[in-house]
């Protein structure tokens, strides 16, 4: 009996807001893949975020590791986004330490 290979489309999706969800959950690529870059298997991976199929995220690490470059383009991309969001977000609320010094202060007391 003859072996055929059948080709799979990485389980990645993108959401309307341009994210990368891996599997039918609603779990980041971004997670999957820092996780594996800090030395986290795939079985723990899972553990960590259980709506994750184990195939899903073997696969995705299988796409990650085939289509590095682009991958980390995407993901510096993201930490691009994330960084602006927290500037602006510290633009408009400016210093809070004074703020939390009273509520320090308050729970001290």
């Amino acid at each position: 009996m003859a072996f055929t290979a059948q080709a799979e489309a990485p389980p990645l999706h993108e959401d309307a807001a341009g994210a990368v969800r891996v599997g039918d959950t609603r779990v980041l690529l971004d997670l999957v893949i820092r996780a594996f870059q800090d030395g986290a298997t795939p079985e723990t991976i899972v553990q960590r975020y259980s709506t994750l199929a184990l195939r899903d995220v073997y696969a995705a690490i299988a796409y990650y590791l085939r289509h590095r470059s682009e991958v980390d383009l995407y993901l510096a991309g993201r930490e691009e986004k994330a960084e602006e969001v927290r500037q602006r977000l510290q633009n408009q609320q400016g210093d809070l330490s004074e703020i939390r010094a009273r509520l320090l202060a308050r729970r001290q007391a």
